[in-house]
């Protein structure tokens, strides 16, 4: 993420429960993906949930960029 958006998100995470949520989802969906990772092997089950966090971690990473596009926005209104 650029330099920007953090500063935005810090701005802004405690006043946004969406923005927060989104934000801790994230990181908990990175979090299992990267348990996947560790892993030699995967069952077939074990693919198909790989498969389902990283297009739940992707969504998530759409509405938060959206989010924090209407803060730029906002942000660039005088």
């Amino acid at each position: 993420m650029e330099e920007r958006d953090l500063e935005l998100i810090s701005r802004w995470v405690d006043r946004d429960p969406d923005l927060k949520r989104y934000l801790e989802e994230h990181a908990d969906f990175e979090r299992r993906l990267e348990e996947f990772n560790r892993r030699p092997y995967l069952t077939a089950d074990e693919t198909l949930e790989r498969r389902r966090l990283q297009k739940l971690k992707l969504a998530g990473r759409d509405r938060i960029e959206q989010i924090l596009a209407n803060y730029r926005k906002k942000e660039a209104t005088p």
